[in-house]
């Protein structure tokens, strides 16, 4: 993603061209929707880093978009930066209540929307809000969904994933290639709770090789057999051609020694509300480990 994802939201269709053109110059993916409703299902599909969104909407505000981005679970933490038509306290203030990071009056200087995009992402790497590499939910957000489902009283399921044989690959072909498959993972998670699960289920990473779902229990083993088949089917694509021919992962070790493993594969372990109480997080993060350990696999 270069320096980020940021989606504007600006139905001026010349502000939001050239938004496009601007952030796209300085290395941004730069996605665009001129209406509420589009905003919200872009960053349901494609979660951005940053938002910057205008208040004066044809079909929704810009406030209510905002309401419904900070309620939703999978897009409660991302950035939020309003632009206002008019200097005025009431608008700053009415923004800024809904959960709103930042906000630049309109007509505003490129620069320093960009130096205020910029502060955002930073302060949300900074606070390990989301991982580097996949924008997804990590560090103090899981740990908050983690508290919230020790006192939920509603049934709930915890999937633990992991990527069997992922240091062998790294070794391999590099980093680089690591960063994409942990990408395809995301997409594949962020594409699979948003057709099989709820609105509030929960997507986080919590390393690089440690992600996490919550959701219901009705929904929970389709999820998780829809990731790991996709998963374990697709990302053949990453190979090179020889090491795919050759059905096994070769590298050299720390060595020098001709290592062989298997091919990358997708391991889950579950928890649920059903085999608690929990007394803390701690408890349901290494009950999770274990069971992914043992690769008992989906529920």
């Amino acid at each position: 993603m270069g320096q980020g994802r940021i989606l504007v939201v600006e139905d001026d269709l010349d502000i939001s061209k050239m938004l496009r053109i601007y952030f796209d110059s300085q290395g941004y993916e730069v996605l665009v929707a001129t209406r509420g409703g589009d905003a919200l299902e872009v960053c349901r599909r494609k979660l951005p880093n940053v938002v910057v969104l205008d208040i004066q909407l044809p079909d929704i505000d810009g406030y209510e978009v905002c309401r419904q981005l900070r309620s939703n679970t999978r897009t409660s933490y991302v950035p939020i930066i309003f632009l206002t038509q008019k200097d005025e306290r009431s608008d700053k203030i009415a923004g800024l209540e809904l959960g709103a990071d930042d906000y630049i009056t309109k007509p505003f200087d490129i620069e320093e929307l960009k130096l205020r995009v910029e502060g955002a992402i930073r302060r949300s790497k900074r606070e390990a809000l989301t991982h580097p590499v996949t924008n997804l939910p990590a560090g103090k957000l899981i740990e908050e969904q983690l508290k919230a489902i020790i006192i939920d009283t509603d049934p709930w399921r915890l999937l633990y994933f992991g990527i069997r044989n992922v240091n062998a690959f790294r070794e391999a072909v590099g980093p680089i290639h690591v960063n994409e498959v942990l990408i395809f993972l995301a997409d594949v998670m962020r594409e699979t709770v948003e057709a099989r699960g709820t609105m509030n289920d929960f997507i986080g990473q919590a390393s690089d090789n440690d992600f996490i779902i919550i959701t219901k229990p009705d929904p929970a083993p389709h999820i998780c057999r829809a990731i790991v088949e996709r998963f374990n089917r697709e990302s053949e694509v990453f190979y090179p051609f020889k090491m795919r021919d050759a059905g096994k992962i070769s590298y050299q070790d720390i060595d020098g020694a001709t290592r062989e493993t298997d091919f990358m594969k997708l391991v889950v372990g579950v928890v649920s509300s059903e085999d608690g109480p929990y007394a803390d997080i701690m408890q349901i993060t290494e009950d999770a480990a274990e069971n992914r350990r043992q690769n008992r696999g989906c529920p």
